[in-house]
């Protein structure tokens, strides 16, 4: 069990998690339980599953709750470009969000390899 705090990982998630939020304050009131609510859960959704993954007592457990995060993040990417698209969110805050979640898309890819088990070769025995 690791301390996710410590990872930059989460570092970099939960602070695109403030970052939307931030962005979807002025997205229109009928939107709250719609888009709004989608892109906000989506965005929270990553560094908690980046927390419980590390709560958890094994690497498998910790690369489960990675790809879920992946998951979000990728949903999180189509939710704002969705929110752009339709003129809730403008191109430039968009563009430096989608970079958020890029970078952050990049790391758990990066994370789940390394912690991918080392093949055993059977040849030698």
């Amino acid at each position: 069990m690791q301390n996710f705090r410590n990872l930059i990982v989460w570092q970099k998630s939960h602070a695109l998690a403030l970052s939307v939020y931030r962005v979807t304050q002025s997205m229109p009131k009928q939107e709250l339980y719609g888009l709004t609510s989608q892109l906000r859960r989506a965005a929270g959704s990553i560094p908690a599953n980046i927390a419980e993954g590390c709560g958890r007592g094994s690497d498998a457990d910790l690369k489960r709750f990675l790809q879920i995060a992946m998951g979000s993040a990728s949903e999180l990417d189509y939710h704002l470009l969705l929110a752009r698209d339709l003129g809730y969110i403008e191109t430039t805050a968009h563009r430096v969000v989608a970079a958020e979640v890029a970078e952050v898309m990049r790391m758990l890819a990066s994370f789940v390899v390394r912690l991918r088990p080392v093949a055993i070769d059977q040849t030698d025995s």
